[in-house]
């Protein structure tokens, strides 16, 4: 279960004030309702990384903690849809971009629904974070959650989209210490590198179309998510020992 925050009186889904600045600061900064008006008149907005926290968290690292980044524990999914290149060459743009569209809805909502943020939207594929801003101690877990209704959802509106073409969603897991900071003089966004997401990515890029493929450090944290799971050994990219990866498939 998410962690309470006494000063989000709603659910966490709908925060009035910004969990991320409440978990890294305490400080409680209007996100919703009138309380956030005079935020927004100084360009303190939402962010569309989660509706949840605000434009505070993505500029915090050089304004309020005055270093460019800092390290981290978290959990790094990666979502691709399978099938893709082989769709755009059937398809129409306009058919094409609605797909993708749906796709990055129905992960976002996936991926807030579970306190996680989409960090990056890269084509038909995304990152997310799960534990920054927003502090969970199942987070490893919470990503998996996340998986899992993204999975669903995708499903469910793949196949009433085009019943002609075979496609789906790949996604890879892994738990570990990150960078997380400002890594651009062009852009104040943060987001997560390091040996741990390059993992994430690498095991998204073997997760075939509704699989789920988690590093040994995500699934044992999030074990009674993944019992019926099965074994598979991956030699990555980039990574020197194979990996015995867990698998989760869509039903």
């Amino acid at each position: 279960m998410p962690t309470s925050h006494p000063m989000d009186p709603v659910s966490h889904r709908d925060a009035q004030i910004c969990r991320g600045c409440w978990d890294q600061m305490h400080v409680p900064i209007p996100i919703r309702g009138a309380l956030a008006l005079p935020f927004r008149m100084f360009g303190v907005t939402r962010s569309k990384m989660n509706p949840n926290i605000c434009t505070i968290c993505e500029r915090s690292f050089r304004y309020v903690k005055k270093q460019r980044h800092v390290t981290a524990t978290a959990t790094i999914l990666f979502a691709d849809i399978r099938g893709f290149t082989a769709l755009s060459e059937q398809i129409e743009p306009i058919r094409l971009s609605e797909i993708v569209s749906l796709f990055h809805d129905r992960c976002a909502q996936a991926i807030w629904a579970h306190d996680g943020i989409v960090n990056k939207q890269m084509g038909d594929g995304l990152m997310a974070i799960f534990n920054f801003p927003i502090l969970r101690k199942d987070h490893a877990a919470a990503a998996v959650m996340a998986a899992l209704d993204i999975q669903q959802h995708c499903t469910a509106v793949f196949e009433s989209l085009d019943r002609g073409h075979s496609f789906g969603v790949g996604v890879g897991i892994h738990t570990g210490e990150v960078e997380i900071g400002e890594f651009s003089s062009f852009r104040s966004d943060f987001t997560a590198i390091g040996g741990a997401v390059n993992l994430a990515s690498r095991l998204e890029s073997q997760a075939g179309a509704g699989e789920i493929v988690m590093s040994p450090e995500s699934a044992s944290q999030a074990a009674h998510l993944t019992a019926a799971a099965h074994a598979r050994t991956l030699s990555l990219k980039g990574i020197e020992l194979p990996v015995q990866a867990s698998v989760l498939v869509r039903r």
